[in-house]
């Protein structure tokens, strides 16, 4: 119940916010007009393989996914803890601070969900000639893999937060993940046209998770069995920020607070 209460006041925390918010839609939706373009322009000379006509829809589906899976609270707000102190306060709570922070940020996710991916996706929908799945069960599986998806964003970065309690400023590991995740998810291209090094580089992480992946389950391009290594990476991250969170009880070095 404390964690639907968490989640909960940061959806309303946001909600005061949705007149300014909207000027990040309009900014997102221009976005993805200009990548539409982009490879609109392409396919007019070139072959664009398996997805033909479908890539509008890919890369209009993935630009909306970034409101869930990519734009998330830097670190999880743990390196401001960390300069202000705050940190040790929140580590002495009876509240695991993995959970804690967790919750709160499902708030914000499920906020830019409602306010941000719908309608940037129902707009896209009325002026490009989208593919709309046409199975109940895709719409379910693709739900379920943009949960998995948002989960390991969020792993990533408590990881990446909790950073600063050793390295003082952790902001460029996000930038860093950033540039990874736009690089090796499959958000701007798909996975398989990488350059070879590259490609072999992105089946061994995390990113096809984030955006290749829910957008060709979401395309039925893609079986939903995929799920299960975005699952197993869950499993994995989850057990990295338990350890870490540990460690951090133990020695935690604050500066300062």
């Amino acid at each position: 119940m404390l964690f639907l209460q968490l989640a909960g006041k940061s959806y309303a925390r946001n909600l005061q916010f949705r007149g300014a918010h909207m000027i990040n839609n309009i900014a997102s939706a221009l976005f993805g007009f200009i990548y539409v373009s982009i490879w609109t322009g392409i396919g007019e000379n070139h072959s664009l393989g398996a997805y033909g006509s479908a890539m509008v829809s890919y890369i209009a589906f993935n630009q909306c996914c970034l409101w869930v899976v990519s734009f998330l609270n830097n670190g999880l707000g743990i390196e401001q803890s960390v300069r202000t102190g705050q940190i040790a306060l929140d580590l002495m709570r009876p509240v695991h601070l993995f959970y804690h922070l967790m919750s709160k940020e499902w708030g914000q996710i499920a906020y830019q969900f409602v306010y941000k991916f719908l309608p940037i996706y129902v707009l896209y929908i009325f002026i490009m000639p989208l593919q709309l799945p046409t199975s109940f069960m895709t719409y379910c599986w693709t739900a379920l893999s943009l949960l998995s998806a948002a989960y390991i964003s969020i792993c990533l970065n408590y990881l990446i937060g909790a950073a600063a309690l050793w390295t003082t400023e952790s902001r460029w590991l996000y930038w860093v993940n950033y540039a990874f995740s736009m690089l090796l998810s499959g958000f701007l291209i798909p996975v398989e046209w990488l350059p070879g090094p590259l490609r072999s580089l992105s089946s061994y992480t995390f990113y096809p998770y984030l955006h290749y992946v829910p957008t060709r389950i979401y395309l039925g391009m893609e079986q939903p069995s995929a799920i299960i290594g975005a699952v197993l990476w869950c499993c994995g991250l989850t057990t990295a920020c338990l350890l870490l969170t540990r460690t951090m009880r133990v020695r935690v070095e604050v500066q300062g607070g």
